[in-house]
C-alpha cells in the first residue's frame, strides 16, 4: 500500500500537512482485504521498510540517512518509538483505528522486534492513539531476532496475544547470513532447515506456550521444506502461514503429520 498507492515518505506528507492522504490510502488498502474476508480475522503487519526502501519514496532522501546494511538497521519497532518516525507511526495507528470502526476483524502485528523495552514503549504509543488490546483487538509480535528466542518468556509476558516466527529474518540472524547476499545463498548458507534455526523455532514455541500465548510461523520455510511442516506439527505450533500456491499440499502435509502424531501418542499410552 505504501509503496504502490502512497508512493511518498510519511514524514514528507506530514511536512506538507497531508497526513490525511496517508491515513486514507492505508484505510482504503486495508479495507479491501478486511471487507473480502469479513467475519474472519486479518492481521495487519505495521510497516517494516528499511532505510533504502523509505529513501526511494518521494521525499525520502530528506528523511533517511545512508546505511551500509539496512537489513539490520533502522527498521521495525525501533522506528516507531524514535523521535524521527514516531509521528508517522501514529498515522498508521490512526488508520487501523479508522478501519476498525467498520471492520472489527482487523488486528495488528509489530515487526522486527528487538527488545522488551521497545515493545512496552510502542504499546504505550498505540494506547495513546486508542489502540488498546482486549478480547476484540489482538496484538502480535514478529519473532525474527535471536533476542526473542532467548527471552521468549519475557516477551510472552507482555500485553500481547502471541508471536509469529519470521523464519527468513530469523535464519539470517541465527546464521549471520544476509538473506540478500546471492553468493552466500548459492553456497547454501541461507538454510531455514539448519539445526540451529530449528532449535530456535522450538525454543520460541515452547517459550510462548509456557506463558499461555499463541505462536505461528509466516516465513518461507514451511512452503519449501515438507520436513519443517512435520517438525512444526510435532512441536505443536498453533498455525502455519504459507505461499498461496502450496496451500493445498501443505494442508495435506499437516494432516498427515497430525495423524502420525496421534498414532505416536496412542502408542506411547
Amino acid at each position: 500500500i505504501i509503496a504502490g498507492e502512497v508512493g511518498e515518505h510519511p514524514n514528507y506528507l506530514i511536512k506538507n500537512n497531508e497526513e490525511e492522504k496517508y491515513i486514507n490510502e492505508l484505510v482504503k488498502g486495508i479495507e479491501k482485504i478486511a471487507r473480502a474476508i469479513n467475519g474472519k480475522p486479518i492481521i495487519v503487519r505495521f510497516s517494516d521498510f528499511k532505510t533504502n526502501e523509505y529513501k526511494d519514496l518521494k521525499g525520502g532522501k530528506e528523511f533517511e540517512s545512508h546505511e551500509d546494511n539496512p537489513m539490520i538497521g533502522f527498521r521495525g519497532v525501533s522506528r516507531y518509538i524514535s523521535n524521527e518516525f514516531k509521528e508517522s507511526f501514529k498515522l498508521e495507528c490512526r488508520a487501523i483505528k479508522k478501519v476498525r470502526e467498520t471492520y472489527r476483524n482487523v488486528h495488528v502485528m509489530l515487526p522486527f522486534v528487538r527488545t522488551v523495552d521497545e515493545v512496552i514503549k510502542c504499546l504505550e504509543i498505540m494506547k495513546e492513539e486508542g489502540l488498546n488490546r482486549d478480547n476484540d483487538f489482538k496484538i502480535w509480535l514478529m519473532a525474527e531476532v535471536p533476542s526473542m528466542v532467548f527471552l521468549a518468556d519475557k516477551f510472552a509476558e507482555l500485553d500481547i496475544d502471541g508471536a509469529s516466527i519470521g523464519s527468513n529474518d530469523l535464519t539470517q540472524l541465527i546464521l549471520g547470513v544476509d538473506r540478500d547476499n546471492d553468493k552466500l545463498g548459492r553456497m547454501g548458507y541461507f538454510n531455514e532447515n539448519n539445526e540451529a534455526v530449528l532449535r530456535a523455532i522450538k525454543m520460541l514455541i515452547d517459550g510462548f506456550h509456557d506463558k499461555g500465548k499463541k505462536i505461528s510461523i509466516c516465513g518461507q520455510a514451511p512452503s519449501e521444506y515438507p520436513e519443517i511442516v512435520d517438525f512444526l506439527v510435532r512441536n505443536k505450533i498453533d498455525s502455519i502461514s504459507v505461499n498461496p500456491d502450496v496451500v493445498a499440499s501443505v494442508r495435506k502435509q499437516v494432516g498427515e503429520a497430525e495423524k502420525r502424531l496421534l498414532l505416536d501418542t496412542e502408542f506411547e499410552l
